[in-house]
């Protein structure tokens, strides 16, 4: 679960981190009320999406009066934000963040993550932090340091002044360095966050490290030990879809291609995908029903995948095992005669009560493609794909 700059902020505060003060604005007479309580000289402005790259985008403006924070919060408010992490389609701006100007003499990179290779928590640390992150990660990978925690040491002060001495930072500032890795690591675990990254960490003229910027996401397998967290949940910044299909209890993860998927387990799934791309198809999303999926849940799945209108053809690939085939069949044709399938139709069924529900199809007078294994689906379904593809273009 991913939240915005301005609750991530107020969870690090908490633990003892050092942010810029600042407050959330919903409009734009707040934005004002909140830069006028705060005073200047200098304010900043943030858009406040679920997505990195606002400030190359245009959502972050620096302000020198209160006239200016009024337009740069005119600007923002409803504004589409389009980053590399948004897609084309973008993120409308609804929130705001206004915050004190700080005098900056460096920037620094500060994150902390979940390091599956190593199975430890993991900090990630580099002298060039600001917005080309990503370019110094690609062309200058030395300029970045990792380091991770065992486990069965915990974490240690030993690790704040190693990330300390990486980030050039002495004495007094070695010292705050210190005590904010501490803070942070103490506010991941609690949290059961899965990313915490604080882009730019900047060291003042005045001396003090403040995280100017703080990206959090949380590990959805976690929320249950934290109602508050679950609390700050924005619906807004959550693809439709994928919210629908959290409420029906399938696993939904919208991608770019054009074959919409529906499969009964991750790692078949996954398997799925890949051979759809051997085939050179692009699978249009992550789509596990589960394997105690009921006919309604199978319909759900169904409309959810039909309702993108960039899907060309379905493939429908179930290997009954506690889930049946017959379960299956009922929900398909369930949700093809409710939503008027337009779209080619491949089905691949094999495992526990599958002559059901070949026969279930059979009967439904439905115009469905069978495939005899996965290898046959996912060629006929590349297949029926590019058609539909070349049926739109003519």
């Amino acid at each position: 679960m991913n939240i915005h700059e301005y609750q991530a902020k107020e969870i690090l505060a908490a633990f003892g981190a050092p942010v810029p003060r600042g407050r959330p604005a919903f409009s734009v007479d707040e934005a004002v009320a909140v830069a006028e309580e705060l005073g200047g000289p200098v304010w900043v402005v943030k858009a406040q999406i679920h997505a990195g790259g606002r400030g190359k985008a245009g959502g972050v403006k620096v302000c020198r009066s209160i006239d200016e924070v009024r337009a740069a919060a005119e600007e923002l408010l409803g504004k589409v934000l389009v980053t590399p992490q948004t897609g084309p389609k973008g993120k409308r701006v609804r929130k705001l963040l206004v915050e004190e100007g700080l005098n900056i003499a460096q920037e620094l990179y500060l994150s902390c993550l979940v390091d599956r290779s190593s199975s430890r928590v993991a900090f990630i640390a580099s002298q060039a932090g600001g917005m080309d992150i990503e370019e110094v990660a690609a062309a200058t990978p030395e300029k970045i340091f990792t380091i991770t925690i065992d486990p069965a040491f915990g974490y240690s002060p030993y690790v704040g002044r190693v990330i300390a001495a990486k980030l050039g930072l002495r004495g007094d500032l070695a010292k705050k360095c210190t005590r904010l890795v501490g803070a942070l690591y103490r506010a991941f675990t609690e949290k059961d966050m899965s990313l915490l990254e604080i882009n730019p960490l900047v060291v003042t003229a005045e001396g003090e490290i403040v995280c100017l910027d703080a990206k959090v996401n949380f590990d959805d397998n976690g929320l249950f030990r934290h109602a508050e967290v679950v609390e700050l949940r924005d619906v807004e910044e959550e693809d439709p879809r994928e919210r629908e299909a959290a409420e029906y209890g399938l696993s939904y993860i919208a991608l770019d291609g054009n074959i919409g998927c529906m499969v009964n387990g991750a790692g078949l799934a996954m398997a799925t995908m890949d051979i759809i791309k051997l085939h050179g198809g692009e699978p249009a999303n992550f789509l596990d029903v589960g394997g105690g999926a009921s006919a309604e849940k199978v319909a759900a799945a169904f409309k959810i995948l039909t309702a993108d209108e960039n899907v060309q053809a379905i493939l429908v690939n179930i290997f009954g095992g506690i889930m049946r085939c017959d379960v299956i069949a009922e929900g398909v044709v369930t949700a093809v005669r409710e939503t008027g399938l337009s779209v080619p139709l491949v089905v691949r069924l094999e495992g526990t009560n599958v002559d059901k529900g070949r026969a279930i199809l059979d009967a439904s007078g439905l115009n469905i493609i069978s495939a005899d294994d996965l290898d046959d689906a996912a060629e006929k379904a590349v297949q029926a794909a590019r058609e539909a593809q070349g049926a739109a273009r003519a």
